[in-house]
């Protein structure tokens, strides 16, 4: 009976001991798993569903295999056919504070085949490629990037031509009209429309664009006829630059003509340089910056000094600055 009594206490005892040893035992997995007591294995957080606010800035979040990453809502991911085959590799268990390495059957991520603008990342996933990032000179003017691959689009007033040049839309010719007493003038990126008649009193119209005066004592100090004309050039065109050129339309023997800017240039973008005895060349001197209308009187003076002879006609000029370098 003491016999018995003393193998029941015993066992007893080494199942007390057996209870402190187990209650003893930790298992610790690593960063981004959790141990499953029901699977006896350490599992992966899913820090998405986890963590509050686990990406920013409107990110969306991805959970991955012992962490998570973050990407744009937009953003598209491609998994090949191989990459379906591969499983991720297990967690490294920690029990008794000693770590086992994953044994030598372990999975292996196999590499990834990326459609042409795609590339694949750190974690074997395809993303896109944004070609617009790549070089300022994809697109004239913007560059829209698409999964995989990026398209070019133009401002308002021009049109893609091919895939990356932007193209003025001349509007004077595509069904936009202005009214009868005017004239449609195209310059780059729009158009306006300017009167038919753009001569007021004292003078009258004889011809396109021509205006002239009928009496010379009402139009004493006056030049006797003022011509317009329009032109467009595009936005920060380089200098020097020869623009446009003036010329006499009547030639007498022994009349010397000179060629003034009169008014229009007080900020001196333009200079005037006599080509000959009849024409005169006006230069750009300075980029300049559109959208923006410079109107300018171009005079030309004939004299002749033997007969004291002096006459001036004017050519009123309007530059269109487009709004862009195209």
């Amino acid at each position: 009976m003491k016999m018995l009594q003393i193998f029941l206490l015993s066992l007893l005892l080494f199942k007390v001991s057996a209870q402190q040893v187990d209650e003893a035992v930790t298992y610790l997995c690593t960063e981004g798993y959790e141990f499953s007591v029901e699977e006896q294995e350490c599992k992966d957080i899913n820090e998405c569903e986890r963590l509050p606010d686990a990406c920013k800035g409107g990110m969306g979040c991805i959970n991955h295999y012992g962490g998570y990453f973050c990407l744009p809502q937009n953003a598209q991911i491609i998994i090949s056919n191989a990459q379906e085959e591969a499983t991720p590799p297990p967690p490294h268990l920690i029990h008794h504070h000693a770590a086992y390495p994953a044994t030598s059957n372990q999975a292996r991520l196999t590499s990834v085949h990326c459609p042409i603008g795609f590339i694949a990342d750190d974690f074997n996933y395809c993303r896109d490629v944004d070609e617009c990032v790549l070089s300022s000179y994809m697109c004239q003017w913007q560059c829209i990037n698409q999964p995989g691959s990026y398209s070019c689009i133009c401002p308002e007033g021009y049109e893609l031509q091919g895939t990356r040049v932007c193209q003025d839309i001349n509007e004077c010719e595509s069904g936009l009209s202005c009214r009868e007493d005017q004239v449609c003038w195209n310059y780059f990126g729009g158009y306006r429309c300017y009167p038919r008649n753009p001569c007021k009193e004292p003078y009258i119209q004889t011809g396109e664009g021509r205006c002239s005066c009928q009496s010379l004592s009402v139009c004493r100090g006056l030049p006797p006829s003022i011509v317009y004309k329009y032109m467009s050039i595009t936005s920060e065109r380089s200098v020097p630059a020869d623009i446009f050129q003036i010329q006499a339309t009547s030639i007498f023997p022994n009349m010397h003509n000179t060629f003034r800017i009169k008014a229009g240039n007080e900020e001196g973008q333009f200079f005037l340089r006599r080509s000959s005895n009849v024409s005169g060349m006006l230069v750009m001197t300075r980029p300049l910056i559109g959208p923006r209308e410079h109107v300018l009187d171009l005079e030309m003076v004939t004299q002749n000094s033997a007969l004291s002879y002096r006459s001036s006609s004017v050519l009123r000029l309007t530059i269109i600055v487009g709004p862009y370098a195209f």
